[in-house]
């Protein structure tokens, strides 16, 4: 494509009205006009082009073509309006920079520019010159950063800076004096970049670490920034930076020649910068503006835009996002191969005795610089098993594979085939990378990066780069399995004791560790499946078992865990923890103690491996709880219990005789012998006596609150004590919620004498304690006054409004859900509620349930990110469950549609 601006510019001599010849003044408007004229017609043929298939190095060259046409233009006739144009145009020449300067430009791309003088004119004028150059590009909407400098300002600034070093390096010719450009380009590469080259280097390098700390250390995230996270333009760039200071080349096919790549590698850094700027160019015509960031709905749409179509088991974006993983993947072993190639070693830190001496370690390796080698790569085809002794070898002596050798590991893939994985050797090799007391999780985390662990166990590939289509997760499958691993590893090895010092204790008495790392690695093995991905996972074990020669009972425990990953969080969060048939029925499915003791670990570390702020010491408490309970009964040998009779007459007798100094015996027994036998039987007898306390007080109150905060565990325990009313539980959410307080659960204990004793366990939004006395005293004053039915707590609820924190954005809709159980409860009908998070939810959810006649006896409330998953045990009227199919459905009809409907 041919850009031409003159018609669209008036002539340099042309006259407005009578006025004879005109000034730049008089001419700025028409050139305004021209300029955007232009852009117009040209933007809109680039756009064409793009639509109709160009590539994405096309489309950059063709924006920067256009960019040049118009800065060129301007530049000059803004010099000969200015007058004494051929005096300035040997002084003065415009360079593009960073980006611009490497021709390449996205739709909505920084355009940045130096205007680069001699010094022999007054630097007003150039400062002139510059000023009304940019004023135009302002005005058109271009986001332009400039510079005006001389060539010593960069050689002063460029060894003060690498960030103008690296500006530079990129610099490119527009317009003007062409001799003083060929000075400053002289410069760069003779004096620029021969100094502190090595210092050069290794601060990209640092800048690189920093830049994917900031955006996600991993290529896997699941709303990656296409520029500046792992994998992506940023990294190439960089690779380009480091490696045109150390082997000094203006030409990149200098570099094969210099033996620093060979033409594969040359055409993926090609394809891989022509796949970016493709899938940059569509994100900004989409966004209508600079933007990096594939979010889920650009995501949508790039699959849509690339082709990729939704097939029977998965969607057009999922296919289209692993192969964008797989892209990054290369990107990354790209660059990281030439930051390897150009870092400088002899450092005096790194001179320990042994450093620089290649020792041997066998199988034909040496460590060599902290490294392992292999100087003959063809015994790679002689013995494959090698492959895995690689690994084996890296781990145990604490080093790292020398790039060489990853990439004659990725080349002869091929090799591990059956065969391969069915050897002895081989899976004695992987069975001791397990088993060993340090970097497991690391070394399958290099394993998989090389993508040998899906060829290892191929199964592993349903769920490489699988996308998880939700705000919860924030990886892909295949890295939060790595992370699980991550953090059994940790636990088993008692990194974690501090922060998990049940859970680390635990692990100690696991028999067999290197089965917890396997089911961290398996537990999700069966998402790539479709739904059900426990049981698909499950069944993909015994072909893994023996084909990597495990026992039959390793077997077995192994697939136990894989199918039952998910039932011990279930349990814990969702069902009623002082239901002791419900814990014995538990108890009873783990079948063992050494089972319950996996099943909690693997657990733990796959809640903590989705994201920093999902794992909580509410959560911790209750998997805890969930364990100990569970563990004492397996501990026992038998599922007998004393008789609940016999037990409720024991605590009646022991509080009793705790209170007799502190209530009358007649009063404290007729309490205790009102009170519901489950909080008789699932509380301590001290907790219970000062349930009675409160009580026997609350007559003269009329209601009492009290507030007990527990650090340790994150939240406080507000217990509520009034008189026993219609909607009562429904009153106290509502007031909650207009407080802007988070339930985490509630326990609702209604005596026979009618009194209520609701206890909750809440804190902030933030997940933090509330210890403002002044705010407690406003909650427990309109807790009053809703109780008295002297304010509406719909009134209340109506008030509050939830901040925004952040920009909103689509994310992924999931329809309401209602599910009942009328099994895991003796006494209660439980529902599971899913639905997406809004201010007073729980509020709506429990006065629904009252106006339908239904009786609240536990709540247990989650939430994640944007979604709650409550669960209620109701009864009816008449204290019994609800079993017929048409009342069932009446309830679920109704609930879904006012959560649906509420605002």
């Amino acid at each position: 494509m041919q850009f031409v601006i003159d018609h669209y510019f008036p002539d340099d001599i042309s006259a407005v009205g009578d006025a004879g010849m005109a000034g730049f003044d008089e001419k700025r408007p028409l050139y305004l006009s021209g300029c955007k004229r232009f852009l117009t017609f040209y933007r809109d043929e680039i756009k064409k082009l793009h639509d109709a298939g160009a590539s994405g190095t096309e489309i950059t060259h063709l924006l920067c073509d256009m960019i040049d046409e118009l800065n060129n233009k301007l530049f000059h006739s803004i010099l000969f309006d200015l007058g004494g144009g051929d005096t300035l145009i040997e002084s003065i020449a415009l360079v593009a920079v960073g980006g611009y300067g490497r021709n390449e430009l996205n739709p909505y791309s920084d355009i940045d520019i130096m205007f680069l003088h001699d010094g022999t004119m007054p630097t007003a004028t150039v400062e002139n010159v510059a000023q009304k150059l940019l004023y135009f590009l302002w005005d058109v909407r271009l986001d332009v950063g400039y510079s005006v400098r001389k060539v010593t300002d960069c050689i002063e600034m460029a060894a003060a800076d690498g960030t103008v070093k690296t500006a530079l390096m990129d610099a490119r010719y527009l317009s003007g004096s062409r001799s003083l450009f060929t000075t400053l380009h002289k410069i760069i590469f003779t004096q620029i970049l021969t100094k502190s080259s090595d210092s050069f280097v290794k601060e990209k390098v640092s800048d690189m670490k920093l830049r994917r700390s900031k955006y996600g250390s991993t290529v896997y995230l699941l709303e990656p920034n296409l520029k500046e996270g792992e994998g992506g333009l940023r990294d190439l760039q960089t690779a380009m930076w480091v490696a045109r200071v150390k082997f000094k080349f203006s030409d990149l096919r200098e570099l094969i020649i210099k033996g620093i790549l060979d033409e594969d590698e040359l055409e993926t850094y090609f394809s891989s910068l022509d796949y970016l700027w493709r899938l940059r160019n569509e994100l900004h015509y989409f966004s209508g503006r600079k933007n990096d960031q594939l979010t889920f709905d650009a995501q949508v749409h790039l699959a849509k835009f690339m082709g990729y179509q939704d097939g029977d088991r998965v969607l057009a974006v999922e296919d289209f996002m692993r192969d964008y993983y797989r892209q990054g993947n290369k990107v990354e072993h790209f660059t990281s191969s030439i930051v390897s190639r150009c870092i400088w070693r002899d450092e005096g830190a790194l001179k320990i005795l042994g450093y620089f001496v290649r020792r041997p370690v066998g199988d034909g390796c040496f460590v060599l610089k902290g490294e392992l080698t292999l100087p003959d790569e063809s015994l790679i085809e002689k013995n494959p098993v090698i492959l895995m002794r690689f690994f084996e070898l890296a781990q145990k002596h604490g080093v790292s594979l020398n790039v060489r050798l990853k990439g004659a590991i990725r080349k002869n893939l091929a090799l591990v085939n059956d065969k391969f994985r069915r050897n002895r050797d081989v899976n004695q090799s992987f069975m001791n990378i397990l088993t060993a007391s340090k970097n497991s999780a690391e070394t399958l985390r290099l394993m998989h990066h090389l993508e040998f662990l899906n060829r290892y166990i191929p199964e592993l590939e349903h769920i490489y780069c699988k996308v998880q289509h939700d705000m919860y997760h924030i990886y892909t499958v295949d890295i939060h399995t790595l992370f699980v691993v991550e953090q059994a590893e940790k636990m088993l090895n008692g990194e974690l004791r501090e922060l998990l010092p049940h859970a680390c204790a635990v692990a100690v008495q696991v028999g067999k560790p290197e089965l917890l790392i396997l089911a961290s690695l398996f537990h999700d093995i069966g998402k790539g499946e479709g739904g059900g991905h426990s049981e698909k996972g499950a069944a993909m074990i015994p072909t893994i078992a023996r084909r990597m020669g495990l026992s039959r009972e390793n077997s077995e425990r192994l697939e136990f865990l894989v199918r039952h990953h998910l039932l011990f969080a279930h349990i814990s969060q969702r069902r009623d923890l002082n239901d002791e048939k419900m814990i014995a029925q538990f108890a009873h499915q783990m079948e063992n103690s050494e089972n319950i003791k996996m099943l909690y670990l693997l657990t733990v570390a796959d809640v903590r491996a989705v994201g920093s702020d999902v794992w909580t010491n509410w959560k911790a408490a209750l998997f805890q709880e969930l364990y100990d309970k569970t563990f004492a009964i397996l501990d026992r040998g038998g599922f007998q219990q004393e008789a609940r009779s016999d037990r409720v007459k024991s605590v009646i007798k022991k509080v009793s005789e705790m209170l007799e100094n502190d209530v009358a015996g007649d009063d404290a027994r007729n309490e205790l012998k009102a009170m519901p036998v489950r909080l008789l039987l699932s509380n301590p007898p001290q907790l219970i006596a000062e349930h009675v306390r409160l009580l026997i007080a609350q007559e003269q109150d009329g209601i009492l609150m009290r507030v007990a905060h527990q650090p340790e565990s994150g939240y406080s325990e507000l217990t509520v004590c009034a008189h026993d009313m219609p909607g009562l539980f429904s009153r106290i959410t509502g007031v909650m919620a207009a407080n802007g307080v988070n339930i985490l659960g509630a326990q609702i204990n209604t005596s026979k004498n009618g009194k209520v004793l609701d206890i909750l366990q809440v804190n902030s939004p933030q997940g933090t304690l509330i210890t403002d006395v002044t705010r407690w005293q406003k909650i427990e004053n309109d807790m009053r006054l809703v109780i008295a039915g002297e304010i509406r707590v719909s009134e209340l609820v109506a008030k509050r409004q939830r901040p925004t924190l952040m920009t909103s954005r689509p994310s992924p809709r999931f329809a309401t859900r209602l599910d009942i159980d009328n099994e895991v409860s003796e006494e209660y009908t439980v529902m599971d509620i899913y639905a997406h998070d809004k201010v007073g939810l729980l509020y709506l959810i429990t006065s629904t349930l009252t106006e339908m006649g239904l009786y609240i006896g536990v709540s247990k409330i989650s939430t994640k990110v944007d979604q709650v998953a409550d669960v209620f045990y109701v009864r009816d009227i008449f204290g019994s469950k609800i079993t017929a199919e048409e009342k069932l459905a009446d309830i679920s009809t109704r609930l879904i549609k006012a959560i649906d409907e509420w605002v």
